[in-house]
């Protein structure tokens, strides 16, 4: 299989940067979309030229590093995976293919595909965690919890930070990421105590990162590779509109 790459390249945040093209061939179709790069940048090595740089570090789609826009889409073109788990077979032989960095002020390029995605960790710190003296480990079935509500913390949790919402979003809104970061310790009983300063601090982070408004036309929810629904920004709304009222 051949393909021909369109790689969006750029020394840093400082300097201009363009689309060069390379040409892959003989490549696996059962090759991850990631190891195409490898192979594409094991060429450029030898031949004295400078590697892509790109993020990536399980590969199996659960750490969220490995985000990338491939033709227009963040992750690529199939539903519910990472740019990790997008394989070769799902474009045509002697395609070409247009890679390049996701978009939003909030997510400072460093180079090449490589963005600064630290602002979510920084949304993290102000409120996303629980921070109640709890004692020693209760026993499992000593604090029960309905199952669907349950369930609908682990939908939450499930969000890896991959920033995709982000850069599918045209305000570049990262209400999609906040609000299962908010949820998923809201739900839970652990989380009650705090939940009203959780939601007003991370809220207040979002806002202080640069990130844009949500104006609900669901882009996030149609990229989220763990399919987070919008309906959780509709949650997140409720709790913070309750905390501000407070």
């Amino acid at each position: 299989m051949n393909v021909k790459l369109r790689v969006w390249r750029q020394k840093n945040a400082q300097s201009s940067g363009r689309f060069v093209e390379y040409e892959a061939r003989d490549l696996n179709p059962n090759m991850s979309f990631l190891e195409m790069l490898d192979v594409v940048n094991e060429d450029l090595a030898k031949r004295g030229e400078e590697p892509i740089a790109f993020d990536h570090d399980c590969r199996e789609g659960i750490c969220g590093s490995c985000g990338s826009v491939i033709n227009g889409e963040p992750h690529g073109p199939n539903y519910k995976v990472a740019t990790c788990q997008t394989y070769l077979r799902s474009f045509q032989d002697g395609e070409t293919i247009t890679v390049e960095p996701f978009r939003a002020k909030a997510f400072p390029l460093i180079k090449d595909l490589v963005v600064d995605r630290s602002a979510f960790d920084r949304i993290i710190v102000a409120g996303g965690y629980i921070s109640v003296g709890t004692g020693h480990p209760p026993d499992a079935n000593s604090l029960p919890v309905p199952k669907q509500i349950s369930d609908l913390s682990m939908d939450a949790a499930a969000c890896i930070g991959c920033g995709a919402c982000v850069a599918a979003c045209k305000n570049a809104s990262a209400m999609l990421f906040v609000s299962a970061k908010v949820s998923h310790l809201n739900l839970l009983p652990q989380g009650k105590p705090e939940q009203d300063r959780r939601v007003l601090a991370m809220v207040s982070q979002m806002d202080e990162e640069g990130f844009g408004a949500c104006t609900v036309t669901g882009s996030c929810e149609a990229v989220c590779p763990k399919g987070i629904p919008i309906t959780f920004i509709a949650r997140m709304n409720g709790y913070y509109l309750r905390a501000a009222v407070k």
